[in-house]
């Protein structure tokens, strides 16, 4: 998986398109890619704005006030406008961004609690039984982000060090693999080495998920 740092990041979309979309007065959202969308649920790629302008109330005694992009985009953004690009850095929206991509994201990493479960069933019913064999799914998801392809879309910074962010996994058959075979791994080694482990000592629900790595 690679990082998407918003830190470092200036995402870039056309300039043209973007007045399309603003003009339509429709919901629209900007992916990292710097795509315009109308469709959240066909794109699942991390949204980096979704908004919509809505037609100011007009008055004789007060005439609209023409917007600029960035009035659109809000004082947490930083627009530039060149010729037909608008160049956007989204870093100090990061907390609005949270709330955006939460439905989204294959895993949340934005806590000091660290990675609490899956968003994919498949993928979360691994996790939910490897906890039994002590795997943690901090280990799962460095699997996953070394051997799979996705994007991570944070807030990461080295001094102070500071990282937040949310985890889409692109590829959840991969993911599925490489998890099921290393947990698989884990537990065979776990019970055969240590004794609390031993087929003949498990509890219900370790004997459960030895059952799920079919190792029982």
């Amino acid at each position: 998986m690679k990082k998407f740092n918003l830190f470092n990041e200036i995402i870039i979309t056309n300039r043209a398109e973007l007045l399309k979309a603003i003009n339509s007065t429709k919901p629209f959202a900007i992916t990292y890619k710097g795509e315009i969308i109308y469709d959240l649920v066909q794109n699942s790629d991390p949204l980096i704005f979704s908004g919509q302008n809505k037609p100011q109330s007009v008055s004789a005694l007060t005439p609209p006030k023409p917007l600029s992009i960035a009035d659109i985009f809000g004082k947490n953004y930083q627009i530039v406008e060149d010729d037909e690009r608008v160049l956007i850095k989204a870093f100090s929206n990061w907390q609005e961004l949270i709330a955006l991509n939460a439905d989204r994201a294959s895993y949340d990493d934005t806590t000091a609690d660290g990675v609490a479960e899956f968003s994919n069933k498949e993928l979360e019913e691994i996790g939910w039984h490897a906890t039994e064999f002590n795997i943690k799914y901090r280990t799962l998801v460095e699997l996953v982000e070394e051997k799979c392809e996705g994007i991570i879309l944070c807030i990461e910074q080295e001094d102070p060090y500071q990282f937040s962010g949310y985890g889409f996994i692109t590829d959840n058959d991969c993911a599925k693999k490489v998890l099921f075979e290393y947990c698989k791994t884990e537990a065979t080694k776990l019970m055969e080495d240590d004794p609390l482990f031993a087929p003949e000592n498990l509890e219900d629900d370790e004997a459960e998920a030895a059952k799920f790595f079919g190792l029982l």
